[in-house]
């Protein structure tokens, strides 16, 4: 299928978070070409694109770099600062989806920070190694770090539910390569999968592994089975390997949950690595923004 990309021109493109851990955000792109499964954007597409299919479109905010200029030069004479809180790169799509080559939308952004000396910290997560062409940009930023999502370490786990995503394989060369450049990063393991309950080895070999290529801090996240996501990854699985079902039923229980937990925690121990928010994260019981 052909994706169906649409061009554009953004209201706000700097807008406040809902999310942990981070004020604003910056989504250069609607939509996400990667489709993957488990993706709890595709349920908040759905009032903009109701009757499309998550993965088969892209809206381009043409107007993103030239926008958020603006926003800038507004808070700051506002707020009578360069610093306005945390942002994140992005809620609602990859900032590095495969068309961000052609539009360049995340690194123009990018380029605007830098260019107006933006003072607070700056979080970019991704799944695709497109972000190691901007390392040039990331280093004249003041307080940027780059996080790759990464929940397995095997590349046909990772494209069987990550359908068009970049191999892992991939994700782990471009965080080495990151960390080589001197910029701090991070791993989001997010959705955490049904297999690591009862497996403390492999979620220890996916951490070794991280923290062999340099990352300082990981965050881990429940996976989000809300009715809507739920039928669309179901119904994926029904078509693709009906025998997993059963594990992603039982991973919306609290005792999976709670067993989940307990293997983390082991598998932490001893480690110099900072968990983010200090605790496992689930939709339903987000943290509090201070």
């Amino acid at each position: 299928m052909v994706p169906k990309i649409n061009l554009i021109t953004a209201k706000t493109i700097l807008t406040r978070s809902g999310l942990p851990g981070s004020d604003w955000v910056i989504n250069p792109y609607n939509g996400c070409l990667f489709g993957c499964m488990y993706c709890y954007a595709a349920q908040i597409a759905l009032w903009k694109h109701p009757d499309e299919k998550w993965g088969t479109y892209l809206d381009v905010k043409t107007n993103a770099p030239e926008l958020l200029g603006k926003e800038l030069a507004k808070l700051e004479k506002r707020m009578k600062t360069k610093n306005f809180g945390s942002i994140f790169f992005s809620s609602v799509t990859d900032p590095y989806v495969g068309l961000e080559s052609k539009y360049r939308l995340t690194r123009k952004c990018l380029e605007i920070l830098a260019d107006f000396g933006y003072k607070g910290d700056i979080s970019i997560q991704t799944k695709s190694p497109l972000v190691v062409k901007d390392i040039d940009i990331l280093n004249k930023i003041k307080d940027v770090a780059v996080g790759f999502t990464v929940t397995t370490l095997d590349d046909e786990v990772s494209r069987f539910l990550e359908v068009m995503a970049p191999p892992v394989s991939s994700r782990i060369k471009a965080l080495k390569r990151l960390h080589e450049a001197g910029i701090p990063t991070y791993a989001f393991i997010g959705p955490l999968l049904p297999h690591f309950t009862s497996n403390i080895k492999k979620i220890s070999e996916l951490l070794d592994k991280l923290q062999e290529v340099g990352i300082s801090e990981v965050w881990f996240e429940h996976i989000n089975l809300s009715p809507k996501i739920k039928e669309r990854l179901f119904s994926y699985l029904r078509k693709k390997s009906p025998e997993l079902i059963a594990d992603f039923n039982r991973a919306d229980t609290q005792k999976y949950r709670d067993e989940l937990e307990d293997v983390i925690s082991q598998a932490m121990k001893g480690r110099n690595l900072k968990m983010g928010l200090g605790k496992v994260i689930h939709h339903r019981i987000l943290p509090k923004k201070k």
